[in-house]
């Protein structure tokens, strides 16, 4: 009875993924989650961050009304109402995961799953019942959870990680946001959208650090002009809670100073959930606190396999869906095919929202390429100009040689939702010559796409 084809461990966006995909091939399959189905991507990440960050978009649209002709007065905003929305939105997904398990009759077993063996599973449920699973084959799907560093330690009243974050009962008149990365950055914009007075520090050189550099630029200004302050090449000492307030010691190369704030967010990253997991009882190797896999998820141990936020990044939910699938086909016999991390797009929800595909403009460079790299402003597209949405522009970077798209950088509106045309690109190996012979519909936001490609090749029409 407690036998199966896969076992899958968490069931995240890759785990739960993973075993839809295995349950479509005819492989019986089991999925173990502790706490949350959907995980943390979908009940305290992506998912429900999207929908503050909607309410915050839509206060921001209320604000400038006039112009657009529209008028209106006495201006609110409920916080408790934006929170409760945002977890209405997360619990409906659940619910809706919780369905598709069972419409593919993946069985679910709730509790703390553990490896005994390269093919034993040990549950371990809340009233402390401990089953064991066997299976052929075992996906790890454990995910990560907030890096914490020392001095820097959250308590979930005035120091808050993401979670905190997402659910506050009233809003601080002033926050510091610890990193710049996608979850801090959004932060930052959904609590300034709404009146906070924010502070962003980064210890690198420039906000948003996996980004090409003059996208981060280009956030950089957007982000002051809407009043949030930035200091890049920061470190954040020590807090302190003092008075219901947090005195925060943050530390340039030649100055130090004490700054005090109502809450502070630390966003600085993610640790793989490689404990108690019964790793030592397997030759599961491991390195900075993620599991080692090959090209197709393949841990040392065989039969296992490991995917999403506890293996190597990029950490994003839609790379561990895929890992999901191209496990459960390997598993089933199917040809794999291994993932190109150069062709994963990354989409941060800021004011501008960033989108981005393949190398930056500093990265191809230090590979040895020779350039024709194009850029598109928002204020020479009329669906942006009619949109009022012009703060932004779009990059693209191409091999000189063989005319290969080698990165795509996207800053304005809805660059989130155009970045897959520069995926499918990528996928396809198409060239620009493939991409400037495509139509592009008028008048769309994608047209920049287009113009950017010309421009990089000294054609564009509309600069």
């Amino acid at each position: 009875m407690n036998t199966f084809d896969l076992i899958v461990i968490g069931a995240g966006p890759g785990g739960y993924v993973a075993a839809i995909r295995a349950a479509q091939l005819g492989l019986k399959t089991a999925v173990v989650e502790k706490e949350h189905l959907g995980g943390i991507c979908l009940n305290w990440g992506c998912i429900p961050t999207k929908a503050l960050l909607r309410s915050a978009e839509v206060y921001h649209m209320m604000q400038h009304l006039d112009e657009f002709g529209l008028s209106a007065s006495n201006l609110q905003f409920d916080i408790k109402k934006i929170v409760e929305r945002s977890r209405k939105v997360s619990s409906q997904l659940a619910q809706g995961v919780k369905h598709l398990l069972k419409k593919n009759k993946v069985t679910v077993f709730d509790g703390m799953g553990s490896l005994k063996n390269g093919k034993t599973v040990s549950v371990k449920s809340t009233d402390g019942k401990t089953t064991d699973l066997t299976a052929k084959n075992i996906i790890i799907a454990t995910g990560a959870r907030p890096r914490i560093l020392p001095g820097l330690e959250p308590d979930g009243k005035y120091i808050w990680t993401y979670k905190e974050a997402m659910i506050p009962e009233t809003l601080p008149k002033k926050l510091l946001v610890v990193g710049s990365g996608a979850i801090g950055s959004e932060f930052a914009s959904f609590y300034n959208a709404f009146g906070s007075d924010v502070t962003i520090v980064e210890v690198m050189d420039q906000v948003l650090p996996q980004e090409d550099h003059e996208i981060s630029e280009r956030a950089k200004k957007a982000f002051e002009a809407k009043g949030i302050k930035i200091l890049t090449k920061t470190t954040v000492q020590s807090l302190k809670v003092i008075n219901d307030n947090v005195d925060a010691v943050l530390k340039t190369a030649t100055v130090e100073h004490t700054e005090s704030f109502d809450r502070v967010i630390t966003a600085v990253g993610v640790v793989g959930n490689i404990e108690n997991i019964g790793l030592e009882s397997t030759k599961i190797k491991t390195e900075n606190t993620r599991i080692l896999t090959n090209e197709y998820c393949e841990t040392n141990e065989p039969g296992v396999y490991a995917i999403g936020d506890v293996v190597a990044g990029p950490w994003l939910a839609h790379k561990a869906s895929h890992e999901g699938i191209l496990c459960a086909e390997k598993i089933a016999g199917l040809h794999a095919h291994s993932i190109n991390k150069l062709n994963i797009p990354g989409c941060t929800y800021t004011s501008p929202q960033v989108a981005s595909i393949g190398l930056t403009e500093k990265k191809a460079k230090e590979l040895g390429y020779e350039l024709n790299i194009g850029r598109f402003s928002a204020v020479g597209n009329g669906k942006s100009i009619a949109l009022g949405e012009m703060d932004g522009f779009i990059k693209t970077i191409f091999d000189k040689k063989t005319g290969e798209l080698l990165g795509a950088h996207l800053i304005g509106p809805e660059v989130t939702e155009m970045i897959q045309g520069f995926g499918i690109a990528k996928t396809l190996e198409t060239t620009e010559s493939e991409l400037m012979h495509t139509i592009f519909a008028h008048p769309t936001l994608s047209e920049m796409m287009h113009e950017s490609v010309l421009d990089a090749f000294g054609r564009a029409i509309h600069l």
